[in-house]
């Protein structure tokens, strides 16, 4: 299997280059500096330069939540604009697409987690942007999958577990918001289930759309907060000793998150046999890996 990816230098990038590598299977990756979606030029040429490719997996994105309510023209080139270069080339050479998406397209109003079907409806920019580059795949390539996933750690660049240690070694009182439900989610584990879904197709059994897939159990921002101190306080000495509950509000942030982004995580199950699992099964590595960096 030989798999084309852009975004190799992000959290989930990052993993599923390692995880390739320890599998034996042949990818080539790129990332702003090698191949700018953005670019059609660019993206062209990545492909031109690698024939035989059987799949190409899109982890690169703008997602910096706060930043993109000031810079919507920039979310919309990478998040919609890109996908639709990535889009046009696979079908030019049909080759499948694989694309990550995310959680935040939708406005956090339901009760219960979200369905694939549920109507998006973002809240910000960045979530906007997101489904706009949903919705270009949707109508260009039909030979697509799109993973949604949600609150994404790990070991490699900047994510919620590295700020609250980082906090908690600096303060001894934390404020974490307690009015956000969703789930975090492994970014080793996004790598895996993209890669099965990838030898899955490879088998000639592709069931092409959109599907949810994120760790359990949905939580608060800071009772997820609270397991990382737990843990942490086992690795090293932490400064902190007071966690409190907060509101959104409290922060004053420019971009509005929904409230519920818990994920229904069935459909991936059902036709394609991938397993959910717990995101404190990788919490203590992401802590580990962060004492280390």
């Amino acid at each position: 299997m030989n798999i084309l990816l852009f975004g190799n230098k992000g959290q989930i990038g990052r993993e599923i280059e390692e995880q390739c590598k320890n599998k034996n299977i042949n990818i080539i990756g790129y990332d702003i500096d090698s191949a700018d979606i953005v670019k059609i030029d660019q993206v062209e040429h990545a492909f031109k330069q690698n024939p035989g490719i059987d799949f190409v997996i899109n982890t690169a994105a703008y997602t910096n939540v706060e930043k993109a309510e000031d810079e919507p023209e920039k979310a919309y080139q990478i998040n919609c604009k890109g996908v639709q270069n990535l889009s046009l080339t696979c079908r030019q050479y049909d080759i499948p697409l694989i694309h990550l998406s995310t959680d935040y397209i939708f406005s956090g109003e339901k009760i219960g987690p979200y369905f694939e079907t549920d109507t998006a409806i973002p809240l910000n920019i960045y979530g906007k942007s997101k489904l706009a580059g949903e919705e270009i795949l949707k109508e260009t390539w039909p030979k697509h999958i799109i993973l949604r996933t949600s609150w994404v750690f790990g070991n490699h660049g900047n994510n919620f577990v590295k700020k609250i240690l980082q906090l908690a070694h600096e303060r001894d009182v934390l404020n974490v918001v307690d009015d956000q439900f969703g789930c975090p989610t492994a970014a080793s584990d996004i790598a895996r289930v993209v890669l099965e879904i990838a030898e899955k197709i490879s088998q000639n059994q592709p069931i092409w759309g959109i599907y949810n897939y994120c760790n359990s159990p949905a939580t608060t921002w800071h009772d997820f907060a609270l397991k990382i101190i737990e843990l942490g306080n086992n690795k090293f000495p932490l400064k902190v000793k007071q966690i409190n509950k907060t509101t959104t509000e409290y922060f004053g942030a420019k971009a509005m998150r929904p409230k519920n982004s818990e994920l229904l995580v069935m459909k991936i199950n059902k036709d394609y046999g991938i397993l959910r699992k717990n995101w404190e099964d990788y919490l203590a590595e992401a802590i580990d890996f962060s004492r280390q960096a």
